[in-house]
């Protein structure tokens, strides 16, 4: 895949997303995901598979879309699988994914949605 930091917590492909989508890093955030893996983006859509989520990474990081850290809720964890989320500082829902163990023991992200955003009214 790459010579990358792997995710070896799941909490850490958050992080690992920051530094990468940061540093311009299309490559890099691809493979933060599984292959068949499935990104909730743009809104209303889906893109699927980690070749259309590297080119859909790299035209909104060519952009100049910003990302910065966010602290992450508590992880629930079932066996290889794990749910991560965090509460975005722009106020807009929450951001969650599913990721799931590899057999190097390490994280990917098998469903990605980045914006959830709670219905008003």
């Amino acid at each position: 895949m790459s010579n990358h930091e792997k995710a070896m917590r799941p909490e850490d492909i958050t992080r690992l997303f920051v530094e990468r989508a940061t540093a311009g890093d299309a490559d890099g955030v691809a493979a933060l995901y599984e292959e068949d893996a499935v990104l909730a983006y743009p809104p209303g859509e889906q893109t699927v598979g980690r070749e259309a989520i590297r080119t859909l990474w790299e035209k909104v990081l060519s952009s100049g879309a910003e990302f910065a850290p966010e602290t992450p809720l508590p992880t629930l964890l079932s066996g290889d699988l794990a749910l991560t989320s965090s509460p975005p500082k722009d106020g807009a829902g929450a951001r969650a994914q599913v990721v799931r163990r590899q057999p190097d023991g390490s994280w990917l992200r098998v469903l990605d949605q980045p914006e959830f955003v709670t219905p008003t009214g």
